[in-house]
């Protein structure tokens, strides 16, 4: 429950409350605020929402059609207001902060976003400091940040989260995560950016590469954020652990059983289907699936990687390494 607080300080931030009018329904209003104050584009939100750029421009067009009927006012809510805009504000810069993770290199147009995203959940946490959501979007933003100078290689090509070098990691940004984590960890109840932000503190606890990786304690992280938000997003990245635990038989039987048609522009799940073909033997289908990931203009230093992979699956070569897919 909010409690306090001053009024918003960044102007950004406040914009970003502002849109998110709780008369729009919670997707329009999140679609609506990362169109017209963030920039996205409207391919790019659509991505995010697993559904077609078409069905997305006409959420937008009748969002934007609802404001102008209804006359609805745009003004900065007071504090009394800002609880039941919450949830799409930290959805806004949850979506806003993944536009420029998504680019190892940060070659893209959001690149500024990675910093902006820091700064502005700072500020929310500054003005809520019980909120348990906003503790845990503030950890798993610099968990993910901390990172950032070990996610490429020396060709310029991204580094999979489990292939990375733990001692090119910010610690300082780690400390600073596992902090807000420690204060959304006291806070009940735990929501599934609580969970997520433990994923990433499992894996920032690895101090040197020949640390054993952590997947057991990544799967069942997942096991438990289903119980939360069973969604298709959740269960690509949890397929990723599956395989390392299970085997990629039992992970592949998992992903082919999501739905295709929700699927066909979540370039994670082709990436992550990709590898797993390639790992039980299906050189062909595991190539047709890394075409299929190229095709959705991904940023430089990932599209570098994927041809690396593609390369390794057609022919058939030295077996991808295992936990080398590039979500978690």
């Amino acid at each position: 429950m909010i409690e306090g607080g001053t009024p918003i300080p960044d102007e950004r931030l406040r914009l970003i409350f502002v849109c998110c009018h709780p008369a729009l329904g919670p997707e329009a209003r999140v679609a609506l605020t990362l169109r017209t104050v963030c920039r996205l584009s409207t391919e790019e939100i659509a991505r995010a929402f697993l559904v077609s750029e078409t069905t997305m421009a006409q959420r937008l067009v009748r969002a934007k059609q609802k404001i102008a009927d209804a006359r609805i006012p745009f003004e900065i809510p007071g504090k009394d207001a800002w609880e039941e805009r919450l949830e799409s504000v930290l959805s806004t810069l949850e979506v806003t902060y993944g536009s420029a993770h998504a680019d190892a290199a940060l070659a893209g147009p959001h690149a500024g976003f990675a910093a902006e995203i820091l700064d502005l959940t700072r500020v929310l946490v500054d003005i809520l400091p019980h909120e348990t959501e906003a503790l845990a979007l503030a950890a798993l933003v610099r968990y993910a940040e901390a990172r950032r100078s070990a996610r490429l290689d020396e060709g310029g090509a991204m580094v999979p989260l489990a292939e990375q070098d733990p001692s090119k990691w910010n610690r300082a940004l780690i400390q600073a995560a596992e902090a807000y984590l420690q204060r959304a960890a006291a806070l009940r109840p735990a929501g599934s950016r609580s969970l997520l932000a433990a994923i990433h503190s499992a894996w920032c606890a690895r101090q040197k590469s020949t640390d054993p990786l952590p997947w057991g304690t990544i799967l069942k992280l997942y096991d438990t954020m289903l119980t939360l938000r069973d969604d298709a997003i959740v269960r690509v990245n949890r397929t990723v652990a599956l395989a390392e635990v299970a085997g990629p038989d039992a992970a592949l039987h998992e992903l082919e059983a999501l739905d295709k048609v929700e699927m066909e522009s979540f370039a994670p799940y082709h990436a992550v289907r990709a590898e797993l073909l390639a790992r039980v033997g299906h050189s062909a289908a595991a190539t047709a699936a890394y075409d299929k990931v190229l095709s959705l203009t991904p940023q430089p230093a990932e599209r570098l990687w994927l041809q690396r992979r593609r390369a390794a699956a057609m022919t058939g070569g030295s077996p991808l390494r295992r936990g080398s897919t590039p979500k978690v």
